[in-house]
């Protein structure tokens, strides 16, 4: 077979990291395959969700100008839900909303549609409804891959097909899904008016909130989110698939009493539902991603190279799918022989410091993965807080005899100190 018969890159999958790199490989004159397997881009995706802006910079200069985004998000806010109470903490910064904005909420499945068109004008040759079926190998080295009664061939082959990569477990780069490694997340988009949604989030015009929700989740390891888009919400929870079987409970009951929590519902009042799906989503982040991230022809990027931070106040997925996209890219670019492209792409990984974000937060999954952080410690803190409010006529206990009542009803302080030295070492 010539090298006229082939492309210069095959990408499967075209969520954020598949198509940045089809984006940059076509915008510099290569012969690129974008397949995915969904009717159109983005029509099997549930994630929502914020984009840190500098990754598409990383694109293109200015190309978040003309995506299809929501809402510039300025106010940071961490609400940890009692029983029947609700402790939030509102950062507000409005520089985070000037020049580059730092970030936007957005849905996917427009994004991803746009996204994918925007390398498609560029020349990269987009082909949805396209399910792969298996890879060709020769002589150890990836060379293409089958779909149905079709074989197509490249000198690389880019595996950006999510989460379970198949393509990823094929090339033995990866073994099938372990449950304590991923999430089981569920998201509901609540149609609601602009002026509605400002009014609830002390937002005006293009700005908009983030919110990390913790003990909302039942007490199963895992934790919520709510992002205000233009003119809907955002509303889900990502949960650990292995210890909601194992207490028995359903993840959309567990939806269910977040949407009629008394902190949340006021929020989402007479909003109707116009979206809803559930989806694995990688958790752990640096310690689970595969051990190589490339074979002779074929490089890991995104979600199926496990490529997520979650600190538990912000949670990063979109922004390094594109980085990885980008850095796959560059390292097709600048190698004409295959052999190169693996270890040119680690090294990009490195010089956008990709890596070394992921293993600078490799051990708050440690922190997150305790029960307590889930439901005992936000309870705790709602206590408190109640200590400090409540006023009946009566003689208030003395505040520090009071506190330390709350401090008991929920932890010893051997456990207290034993995740305070936990957090300071997962920091």
């Amino acid at each position: 077979m010539s090298d006229d018969e082939k492309f210069d890159a095959i990408i499967i999958g075209a969520g954020p990291a598949g198509t940045a790199c089809a984006y940059v490989l076509a915008k510099n004159g290569k012969s690129v395959l974008l397949v995915e397997r969904g009717v159109s881009a983005g029509s099997k995706n549930v994630t929502g969700g914020r984009l840190y802006t500098y990754a598409l910079e990383l694109v293109e200069p200015g190309l978040y100008r003309h995506a299809p985004l929501e809402r510039i998000v300025v106010r940071e806010q961490i609400m940890m839900l009692g029983e029947n109470s609700a402790t939030t903490i509102d950062y507000v910064n409005y520089d985070f909303g000037q020049n580059v904005p730092q970030s936007y909420s957005v849905l996917r499945a427009p994004f991803d549609e746009w996204f994918a068109a925007q390398a498609e004008a560029r020349g990269a040759m987009l082909a949805p409804g396209v399910l792969v079926d298996e890879l060709i190998e020769a002589d150890g080295k990836i060379v293409g891959i089958k779909a149905g009664e079709d074989e197509i061939y490249a000198t690389v082959v880019v595996a950006a097909d999510g989460v379970n990569s198949f393509i990823a477990q094929k090339a033995g780069l990866r073994r099938d899904i372990d449950a304590h490694t991923v999430g089981v997340g569920v998201k509901e988009v609540i149609e609601l008016p602009a002026n509605v949604i400002e009014d609830r989030f002390q937002v005006t015009g293009g700005e908009g909130a983030a919110r990390v929700l913790i003990g909302c989740s039942d007490n199963v390891l895992g934790g919520g989110f709510l992002y205000t888009n233009k003119e809907s919400i955002s509303l889900g929870l990502v949960l650990n698939p292995a210890d909601l079987t194992g207490q028995g409970k359903q993840i959309h009951e567990i939806m269910q009493e977040l949407k009629m929590h008394p902190a949340i519902y006021p929020l989402i009042k007479d909003g109707t539902t116009v979206e809803y799906g559930a989806h694995l989503v990688p958790e752990v982040g640096y310690h689970a991603m595969p051990e190589k991230l490339y074979r002779d022809g074929l490089l890991l990027v995104g979600d199926a190279a496990g490529m997520v931070v979650n600190t538990g106040t912000i949670i990063r997925g979109i922004d390094l799918a594109i980085v990885s996209g980008v850095a796959a890219a560059q390292a097709i670019l600048k190698n004409e022989n295959s052999s190169n492209v693996g270890p040119a792409y680690r090294k990009e990984l490195e010089n956008l410091e990709l890596l070394a974000t992921m293993k600078l937060y490799a051990k708050f999954h440690e922190l997150m993965s305790n029960r307590r952080m889930v439901a005992t410690y936000p309870a705790m803190a709602n206590d408190m807080l109640q200590v400090l409010f409540a006023v009946d006529g009566r003689l208030p206990e003395r505040m520090d005899k009071a506190m330390l009542k709350v401090l008991k009803k929920h932890v010893t302080f051997g456990q207290l100190l034993a995740d305070g030295w936990k957090g300071f070492k997962a920091v």
